[in-house]
């Protein structure tokens, strides 16, 4: 190792040196333990797939996390499958019926965005939760097919320790006022504009 290395070295150590202080010091103000509003929107992808990451962390962790999936119902998903093998800390409600171009039938879009909404609503209330995974609620929100006001009560509401994550696009600005934690994925580019169609592994 040249001397020239050695400088460089000795510069990059002192450095380090004085950013963990820095960043000791700023952790030492950072305290409080509470459940968090999470919301996860944008065009982009990776919205659930971020969020059943961190329903795999809890798992990790021994805490108890509820779903619900106010869209993707009807589709067969490999995280439903791993979810499926945890049944004592995992209740996974995959409740929605497709997008609502895909049923054509906005009363039934409401009637089942309204029974996976009770669901939520008991899975918040339920002290055994430490998570609840909210779905693609962003969407049904987007399509008023359930009363804004009602659900952003219900998330202020929530138990304290209790984290809520809710994804989907085009979060509505009151919900994102309310979240402590917003991620918006933006779209650079992707296969589907290409041609490729959704691949398991990937999409689902």
């Amino acid at each position: 190792m040249s001397d020239l290395d050695d400088a460089i070295n000795a510069r990059h150590n002192e450095k380090m040196v004085k950013k963990k202080a820095a960043r000791a010091k700023i952790l030492a103000t950072k305290t409080e333990e509470r459940g968090l509003v999470i919301v996860h929107t944008g065009t982009g992808k990776g919205k659930s797939t971020a969020a059943f990451g961190m329903v795999l962390r809890c798992i990790g962790h021994g805490m108890r996390v509820g779903v619900v999936q106010f869209v993707k119902g009807v589709w067969g998903t490999g995280e439903r499958v791993v979810l499926d093998r945890f049944p004592e800390l995992v209740t996974c409600r995959a409740m929605g019926e497709g997008f609502t171009w895909e049923t054509q039938d906005r009363a039934r879009d409401i009637a089942a965005a309204r029974a996976a909404w009770e669901e939520a609503k008991a899975m918040i209330a339920d002290r055994s939760y430490r998570m609840v995974l909210l779905d693609e609620l962003n969407i049904v929100l987007r399509y008023d097919y359930l009363p804004l006001e009602e659900v952003l009560d219900t998330l202020k509401a929530k138990p304290r320790d209790l984290h809520l994550v809710v994804t989907g696009r085009n979060a509505k600005p009151e919900l994102i006022e309310l979240a402590d934690l917003v991620t918006e994925m933006t779209l650079v580019k992707h296969p589907f504009r290409g041609g490729v169609k959704a691949q398991k592994g990937i999409e689902f």
